[in-house]
């Protein structure tokens, strides 16, 4: 196919100086470890209680990734904990993942975009600009705006007899240090729009069959401020109640279905990394994103959801309160998980692996999350957490090299997924029923 060329004339310079500025919060000696935990996470815990240190990871019950600073290192290495450092200088790890240089001539099928990181308005700007090679069958949309007033953009895609199909939905960057999300997203709305406009059997009979909503940064702010003043920060931007100091929620604990059903599920700290807000829906993003997968569900109903994340390599599907309630769907959901975890695999050069299963029983309880809310609430007939690479190398941090691996990788993923949503390949339900809401 002739590559679409959007009449543009000027070449961005992606590693641009919003990224490349160092943030205001410094890095420069901070260590990142890996601590192996196995039997004994509470004795790790114990002698860790003794210093001052950031979490990052989830597996708790096999590892612990921890940010050291420079004034406690002497302190943790007295620990003698069994560990491997991921970073043994974080700032310089931040100065590298936003130093390298790309040139992208915004001409969409320029795969140089997914060489670098990029700052939200070119995250803005390239979606724009799939939507001018693919203007019949693409609209773009807005999930509402943020507290900071940034839009939560989207692109809407479909194909044959118009839109109106059953619904599957993307969001991405909930979480604003977990740059790699956005960069999923837009591979796989560029692969639907390139491979439609080729005459790519595979793809039109996709876009034929579904309608695509996909919002590749819903938490615009989180991220803005990532890139400009603190490289490690998670929630939105919201002043905290009251008179706490802390900023912050957890748009990803703010949800409604069972936003308080678990004290373990999420905190009532402002300063918490998981705080869940005063009230369900409480940050402005959240009611957008709400009232938007809602308007979905009315409208043409929703076939997928799914929340990409990172890091650590797992399909998870509901419920995140692992003691109480399994879905009905959970057969069909394993083993599509399984199935996509297979073809991931075989896909990348790096073999890269995924753990699956419900998101409770799997990693730990959490509560007012969206594939929760959007299975009981938007009746999403699959509802996924898919949580990026990697493993431990580099956690959050990581490197441009990884872009093109990783988008790919979940490309491979998602084709195999969108052939099983309307197949019947396995007998029998899950271990319990849910009605829903």
């Amino acid at each position: 196919m002739k590559a679409v060329c959007l009449n543009l004339l000027w070449i961005s310079v992606i590693a641009g100086a919003a990224i490349r500025a160092p943030s205001a919060v410094s890095y420069d000696g901070f260590k990142v470890f890996r601590i192996n935990t196995g039997q004994h996470l509470k004795a790790v815990q114990d002698k860790l209680s003794t210093i001052t240190f950031d979490q990052w990871n989830h597996d708790i019950d096999h590892h612990l990734d921890v940010v050291i600073s420079p004034d406690q290192l002497a302190a943790f290495e007295k620990l003698n904990l069994d560990c491997h450092a991921m970073h043994e200088n974080l700032g310089e790890s931040i100065t590298a993942e936003s130093s390298q240089n790309s040139v992208w001539k915004r001409q969409v099928e320029d795969q140089s975009w997914y060489d670098t990181y990029h700052d939200y308005d070119q995250h803005v700007q390239y979606f724009e600009d799939l939507h001018a090679a693919f203007p019949d069958n693409s609209e773009l949309i807005s999930s509402g705006t943020s507290y900071e007033g940034r839009d939560l953009y989207g692109l809407h895609l479909w194909g044959a007899d118009g839109p109106g199909k059953p619904a599957i939905l993307y969001h991405g960057t909930v979480h604003a240090r977990e740059w790699i999300s956005a960069p999923v997203n837009e591979y796989i709305a560029l692969q639907l729009v390139t491979g439609y406009n080729s005459g790519d059997n595979v793809t039109q009979s996709f876009l034929d069959s579904y309608d695509f909503f996909i919002i590749p940064i819903v938490n615009p702010d989180g991220f803005v401020y990532t890139q400009k003043t603190e490289r490690l920060w998670r929630k939105n931007r919201q002043p905290g109640p009251g008179n706490a100091t802390c900023y912050g929620r957890d748009i990803n604990r703010n949800w409604q279905y069972g936003w308080d059903a678990n004290p373990l599920g999420a905190s009532t700290d402002p300063c918490s990394q998981v705080y869940r807000g005063e009230e369900p829906s409480d940050t402005p993003e959240n009611q957008g994103l709400d009232a938007y997968m809602r308007k979905i569900r009315d409208e043409q109903g929703i076939k997928l959801y799914i929340d990409w994340h990172s890091y650590g390599q797992y399909i998870l599907c509901p419920f995140g309160a692992k003691e109480t309630l399994y879905a009905p769907e959970l057969g069909k959901w394993t083993k599509a998980s399984s199935m996509m975890s297979e073809v991931i695999r075989d896909s990348s050069n790096a073999s890269t692996t995924f753990t699956f299963g419900p998101s409770g029983a799997t990693l730990y309880t959490t509560t007012g999350t969206a594939p929760d809310h959007v299975y009981a609430y938007g009746r999403a007939e699959w509802s996924f957490t898919i949580e990026l690479r990697d493993t431990g190398n580099f956690g959050f941090v990581l490197p441009p090299d990884q872009i093109r691996g990783t988008v790919e990788e979940q490309w491979e993923g998602q084709k195999l997924l969108f052939t099983l949503l309307d197949e019947e390949f396995f007998d029998g339900e899950g271990p319990a029923m849910f009605t829903g809401v």
